[in-house]
């Protein structure tokens, strides 16, 4: 086939890029312009059309959905196909998902639902793909095992950068909408996989939240202020305020290694080792921790995060918080294991690093679900298999 790819620096793309190329022997074109994000933009439309003059391309091809693509494929009847990984993702609430010339691939299960409910029938549900031969390669060469190995290891934001959404708004508001957001973010917090968030968000609060910090929907686009409050200001705040505590419980008796974007973050007994290059270094972070900790950010819904699926795909040792598309593909406590609350957490780094070769049993497992099951080859194949029948 002659796939057109969009050619923007996300996780994965050497991966897809060189499955598309060397392993299914597809002719990829790449196109990039940097108003792709943009819900308008004359330049991207006239760049797109360059690049689509003369040429005869079989389907589109990106990672997460852009609109202004899906309206540049829809007008040259173009099949585009798009692989959501990050969530939330306001984009996919263009009124542009119901051409039908999109294949939209989401690994949340429950939001794949919502929108098949309401009506969206361009979309579909996968787990996400993963490199997991790459690890072999990489463990032949020299690298930094002193860096690379430990006890726990968090790789992952914590989202507790200064004047951050949730912060700015809340400053601003009355002693009773900050107590109302105290109380169902302190419930939510004792919840683990259900989102309630933006279920009880009342009308009134919603009103304050805009007049403090008011939020424009797109001209093109049907997201509510609800979604976007909930997902983007209070379910981040959410998992800054999870991660902060969960890891600092943790690294209270471990040795606790943090990989972050802020080398200034401090979570007291960790190490915070700043970042981990994504193709360099992150799966020798996860093949050499004994454990690695996943603490999903609270708006994924239901799905498997990509982080999870890099960790077993490196072959090592997953500790997850429950997610329940994991019971989709894969088998708790012999795949992966995954904790209930603070004192469950506790207690299985406890007993998974005096269990060494259950740890490793279970690690082995995982790695050999994702190769057989969850390859960028068998994944493309499929979505290719879908959006051509």
């Amino acid at each position: 086939m002659n796939i057109l790819y969009l050619d923007w620096p996300c996780f994965g793309h050497v991966d897809v890029v060189f499955t598309l190329e060397h392993i299914l022997k597809h002719q990829v074109t790449k196109f990039f312009h940097e108003d792709y994000k943009e819900r308008t933009s004359d330049g991207f439309m006239e760049a797109f059309e360059q690049t689509y003059a003369g040429a005869d391309f079989d389907v589109c091809f990106s990672y997460n959905y852009y609109p202004l693509l899906a309206e540049c494929c829809h007008r040259h009847h173009l099949k585009y196909i798009s692989l959501i990984y990050d969530n939330p993702f306001v984009k996919l609430y263009s009124y542009t998902i119901t051409y039908e010339t999109n294949y939209v691939f989401l690994f949340d299960y429950q939001v794949y639902t919502e929108l098949k409910n309401g009506g969206i029938n361009t979309v579909y549900y996968t787990a996400l793909p993963v490199n997991s031969t790459v690890i072999e390669t990489m463990l032949k060469k020299p690298y930094d095992k002193e860096r690379t190995c430990c006890d726990v290891s968090f790789v992952g934001a914590l989202y507790n950068e200064d004047h951050n959404l949730f912060d700015r708004v809340y400053q601003k508001l009355d002693d009773y909408c900050k107590g109302y957001l105290d109380g169902i973010m302190q419930s939510q917090l004792q919840v683990s996989g259900y989102n309630f968030i933006e279920s009880v968000l009342t009308d009134h609060i919603i009103s304050k939240m805009y007049e403090v910090e008011p939020y424009q929907p797109s001209p093109d686009g049907a997201e509510t202020l609800a979604n976007v409050y909930a997902t983007y200001y209070i379910d981040r705040k959410l998992t800054s305020m999870e991660r902060i505590s969960l890891l600092s419980a943790v690294a209270r008796d471990h040795k606790l290694k943090l990989f972050t974007l802020d080398e200034h973050a401090v979570i007291p007994n960790a190490i915070n080792m700043g970042i981990t290059d994504y193709y360099s270094e992150m799966p020798l972070v996860f093949h050499n921790s004994r454990i690695n900790l996943n603490i999903t950010l609270r708006s994924i819904l239901s799905g498997i995060p990509l982080r999870c699926m890099d960790i077993m795909g490196a072959g090592g040792f997953l500790l997850t918080n429950y997610q329940a598309d994991f019971l989709n593909f894969f088998t708790p406590d012999y795949d992966f294991v995954y904790y209930e609350d603070e004192k469950d957490l506790i207690h299985k780094v406890d007993y998974y690093l005096e269990h060494d070769e259950k740890r490793r049993q279970i690690a082995e497992n995982g790695h050999r679900r994702v190769m057989e099951n969850h390859s960028f080859e068998k994944c493309l194949n499929e979505m290719f298999a879908i959006a051509l029948s």
